[in-house]
């Protein structure tokens, strides 16, 4: 593609050197420039890319886009106002503009983004509408399934997976749609037929801030909905038991249809009765002036939310809702969402990623429903994040179970001890133990584990590594878990 295709979609301050350039890839990262490349020098968190622009142009780049001018670079220099808004333009140019030729439904919120993702895909697969996927645990482009390496690509990235879903001849695409992702202008340019808001409860502080800035940037995307031209009406789809998605509800444009989900009486999809088990949940879905009966192999009164949110964004993309609901009956298990652990033992153990408060709440509340004899839980929180969130945590743990072992999660840079003692402010009893080393800790839990006792690995979820001040070691909370389990004694 030739450079001056490029530039006429994004308006430019400066141009130094010659517009007759080709520009065969295009890159953010200065490693992976290559030649007749245009290499993006954007500000993050930790560098400037600005600082990287002489070696980009040593491996190859006869393009340079910035911020300021650069004259003595052997190659042309253009300079925008904001490198990272002009590289979403520029990435969905490049790549063909593949958002066009999909119906994409975007779910975003704390807690749940995974679940209702995972299901929206497994509906819409089941009615014939092939479907992409793009989350936190992975990639699913056609038949290939590629780790996630973060929850929202940056939008270069994003705009290639795009593509490659086109080109595997999906016609769908359910996307994870995180805070960081919406402050960063990553998803600029995509035009959604829905959007889905699951929830709002504490997390990312450490980016944000406070939980206004928080909330403001999951509601950009739902203020961007009325700004869409191309896609027909867009569906907003939100949770009105969530005292953010009534806020939320105020600030969408009245040109975006509005569909409201819970369990109060004033929802659009209306879920009642709902009753758990082992093997899954049922519950009454009141929808469109009819009633089903629906099933779904996953436990939880908050996965009754995660499915009700699918069920709705699904038929938002025009998939019929009795066909729908039937096919929840054979949903996927979400890898590390509640995710049950085979013990072939007189215990159940289960992981999930629960690693907010409110998320680890709500999957304690959902065990208790299943009348464990005792409830223990293992444990941490992650180092170099949200640091207000830690006593939180152990004072949910210290409410809603009977045993805890805090342990480490991903400690990062930070010392693991320090962030235990700051989890244990949180807790007024002493029914817990103080445990540095995660594989200790879960073969501690399962050896305390007794007849109708269930025991909860929280934290980490499908995550297959743990992180360190300066190395990262494979970690995986379920094959640990079966180890354990293996040298635990059967009873008789």
């Amino acid at each position: 593609m030739q450079l001056k295709t490029l530039l006429a979609a994004i308006p430019v301050r400066q141009i130094v050197g010659t517009l007759d350039r080709p520009v065969e890839s295009i890159a953010y990262d200065s490693r992976r420039v290559q030649k007749n490349g245009l290499f993006v020098a954007m500000r993050g968190e930790k560098v400037d890319g600005h600082d990287f622009m002489g070696q980009a142009v040593e491996k190859g780049a006869s393009v340079i886009l910035a911020e300021r001018e650069e004259k003595h670079l052997r190659a042309t220099c253009v300079v925008v106002e904001n490198t990272r808004t002009a590289l979403a333009d520029l990435s969905a140019i490049f790549y063909g503009g593949p958002a066009q030729r999909l119906k994409l439904a975007a779910v975003t919120g704390t807690n749940g983004k995974t679940t209702t993702s995972f299901l929206i895909k497994h509906i819409c697969e089941k009615a014939g509408l092939r479907c992409g996927l793009i989350g936190t645990v992975r990639y699913e482009i056609g038949e290939r399934v590629l780790p996630a390496i973060r929850t929202t690509p940056e939008s270069l990235d994003l705009q290639e997976l795009l593509a490659q879903i086109v080109n595997a001849g999906c016609r769908a695409a359910a996307m994870e749609v995180s805070s960081h992702a919406l402050a960063q202008d990553r998803t600029r340019g995509l035009e959604w037929n829905v959007a889905v808001f699951t929830n709002l409860t504490q997390d990312h502080l450490d980016f944000h801030g406070t939980m206004e800035s928080y909330f403001e940037s999951k509601a950009k995307l739902f203020t961007q909905l009325g700004q869409q031209g191309n896609k027909k009406k867009p569906v907003a789809v939100v949770n009105i038991d969530d005292r953010y998605g009534q806020q939320l509800l105020d600030k969408i444009d009245k040109s975006v249809a509005i569909v409201t989900y819970g369990m109060g009486a004033r929802a659009d999809f209306r879920a009642s009765n709902y009753r758990v088990a082992f093997s899954g949940t049922s519950y009454q879905l009141d929808a469109r002036g009819k009633s089903y009966l629906v099933r779904v192999p996953l436990i939880g009164r908050f996965n009754v939310a995660n499915s009700v949110a699918a069920l709705a964004a699904a038929n938002g993309l025009g998939v019929d809702l009795r066909a729908a609901v039937l096919s929840l009956g054979k949903s996927p298990q979400v890898p590390g969402r509640l995710e049950m652990v085979p013990a072939k033992r007189q215990f159940q153990v289960f992981v999930d990623y629960a690693h907010t408060p409110d998320a680890l709440a709500n999957v304690l509340k959902t065990l208790r429903e299943l009348q464990p004899q005792r409830l223990i839980v293992v444990f941490g929180c992650g180092g170099d994040r949200d640091r207000q969130k830690r006593p939180l945590m152990g004072e949910m743990v210290d409410r809603h179970a009977d045993y805890a072992l805090i342990t480490s999660d991903n400690p990062r840079k930070e010392d693991p001890s320090a962030i235990i003692a700051a989890i244990e402010k949180g807790f007024r009893s002493t029914h817990f133990e103080k445990i540095v080393d995660r594989t200790e800790a879960i073969n501690r839990a399962i050896a305390l584990a007794q007849p109708r006792d269930i025991v909860l690995i929280a934290g980490k979820g499908h995550e297959n590594y743990q992180e360190f001040a300066d190395h990262t070691v494979p970690f995986d909370d379920i094959q640990v878990a079966r180890r354990a389990i293996e040298d635990h004694p059967v009873e008789f």
